[in-house]
């Protein structure tokens, strides 16, 4: 097997996900057989540079790095973002069983979270709220969480849900706008506005895009 650039082993949470360009049939026991043109999650380093710990569907073991790694492998670099903004929630589903962090940010700052809600894609979200440790009110690089996302777009479904799981509903983007100051809708609006009248723990909150004016 012809030897390639050392490949550096995901960092914990950091699956890389690559399209598979040949067919490939294990030939031991540690080893993973896949067909070309499947989604492969690399998980960890090999015992060397030709071999690489990954999964595929349910299956799992050592793959060779040249049949998954390089110039003109097709990699994913935010499949759980895709699968949001897609509303493929069988797609989603895979990525989560494969170890695909939840928590992950693309290019704009975002979840997966944040593009489910944005595409006002229900049950996406809700798988995505199952999720233990996943984190409700990131904010992107724009300052905006997934709540003014689903407030802006007009998705009632997904603001309740949010707002269900903990979301904090006074957090300003860059703007200084609250997701009820952007709410497409009276029903979304109303939901909001119940929520921050009863919400006491977050009243008091920090919010990175206030300035100290707004506490005196």
């Amino acid at each position: 097997m012809s030897s390639l650039p050392p490949t550096p082993a995901p960092k914990p949470g950091r699956v890389k996900v690559y399209r598979a360009l040949y067919d490939y049939t294990a030939r031991s026991e540690t080893e993973m057989s896949f067909l070309e043109g499947d989604l492969i999650y690399v998980t960890d380093g090999g015992p060397n540079e030709d071999w690489l710990q990954a999964r595929c569907g349910k299956n799992k073991g050592l793959v060779p790095a040249n049949y998954v790694v390089g110039e003109n492998v097709e990699q994913l670099s935010n499949p759980l973002h895709e699968a949001a903004r897609r509303g493929n929630i069988e797609f989603l589903q895979d990525c989560i069983d494969n170890q695909v962090s939840v928590n992950s940010l693309d290019k704009s700052g975002s979840t997966a979270l944040y593009w489910a809600c944005h595409g006002g894609h229900t049950a996406v979200a809700a798988l995505l709220l199952r999720v233990p440790n996943i984190t409700v009110s990131s904010q992107n690089k724009i300052g905006e969480t997934a709540l003014h996302a689903a407030a802006w777009r007009g998705h009632p479904e997904c603001v309740r849900l949010l707002l269900d799981a903990g979301a904090n509903p006074r957090i300003r983007n860059q703007q200084r706008q609250l997701p009820i100051e952007i709410a497409k809708d009276a029903e979304t609006a109303a939901l909001l506005d119940s929520a921050m009248k009863a919400d006491t723990c977050n009243s008091e909150a920090p919010n990175e895009y206030e300035s100290e004016s707004d506490h005196d």
